[in-house]
């Protein structure tokens, strides 16, 4: 069996914001605070140590809730900014569904809109000319590619967008909340897509708040929690139960305990093994009901056909 290749790491990764009031003032004020020590910043790190490694074939999970620095790490991996500390390599092409909906132009058309994201994608115009109709036939968006964008809904423009960068091909790609883009049928599509760019080998980040999807979908987990790391874990279902437990209780600190996880997964799978082996045990008994009530038809027949009709011949 071959080892495994690792396409993504994130080697103690730590990423600051600085934020003070440098914003709100002109370099001559600044330089006078500087001097006089009147001049406040404030370090925010929004993630810290982070650590994980993802191989080719890997879909990644990352959960957490809102401003647990979720989104910051997926611009330092997608190569957006660079990390304070720490470093992230990388291996082959990266590919980022990020913030769909965005960079259009609202007066242009649909048509010229899907053009206008391509060229900023880096396609080229005969790649383009030959998607175009799969991007307009999978987005659902025949009877508008002629109409202003700003005319569609949030959905629809997502539904585009979406279309246009599933057209990618990448060795790493990362999905923020895409799969629920547009109605529950076309986020069924999207989600078979997004399945069919995995199984081709892409090494997968998948962000999203739906713990039901991740758990579907992801074979590793990250748990961030105000810009640090809980878990990195390939006990999917384990940290996903912890995270839940969470959920219900958060004036509880987050953790992840493997000794509890792994009980609440034994326990949900000795679950439904029993639930099984009663479903076995009704269909055995189903039938083993159905031979007897065969036996007993055939048996009143053949008594039928010997003594003839009840009631019927008379007595002496």
């Amino acid at each position: 069996m071959s080892e495994p290749t690792p396409m993504l790491s994130c080697q103690n990764v730590s990423i600051r914001y600085r934020v003070g009031d440098f914003k709100n003032i002109g370099l001559k004020e600044w330089v006078m605070r500087r001097l006089t020590g009147r001049y406040k910043v404030v370090d925010f790190w929004a993630d810290r140590d982070i650590n994980f490694v993802i191989n080719k074939g890997d879909m990644l999970g990352i959960i957490g809730t809102n401003g647990a620095g979720k989104s910051t790490l997926l611009k330092a991996v997608s190569g957006i900014m660079e990390p304070t500390r720490g470093k992230i390599v990388r291996k082959g092409k990266v590919s980022a569904l990020l913030e769909l909906a965005s960079g259009f132009d609202g007066d242009l058309t649909v048509r010229e809109n899907a053009y206008l994201r391509g060229a900023m994608l880096g396609y080229t115009r005969a790649f383009m000319d030959k998607t175009y109709p799969y991007i307009i036939d999978f987005s659902e968006l025949k009877d508008f590619e002629d109409r202003p964008f700003k005319q569609l809904s949030s959905g629809m423009k997502s539904r585009l967008a979406f279309a246009i960068a599933s057209l990618v091909k990448p060795e790493i790609l990362i999905l923020d909340e895409v799969l629920s883009v547009g109605d529950g049928a076309f986020a069924a599509k999207s989600a078979a897509k997004m399945r069919e760019i995995i199984k081709g080998g892409a090494a997968t980040i998948f962000v999203s708040h739906s713990v039901s999807q991740v758990r579907a979908l992801c074979n590793k987990i990250l748990w961030l929690h105000n810009g640090r790391q809980i878990v990195f874990t390939e006990d999917v279902e384990g940290a996903c139960d912890s995270y839940e437990e969470f959920l219900k209780n958060r004036n509880a600190p987050p953790v992840y305990d493997p000794v509890a996880a792994k009980a609440r997964i034994d326990a949900r799978a000795a679950e439904k093994a029993r639930r099984e082996a009663e479903q076995r045990q009704m269909k055995i008994d189903a039938g083993k009901l159905r031979k007897a009530r065969e036996i007993l038809r055939k048996g009143m027949l053949a008594l039928r056909d010997t003594h003839g009709d009840v009631g019927k011949g008379g007595g002496k």
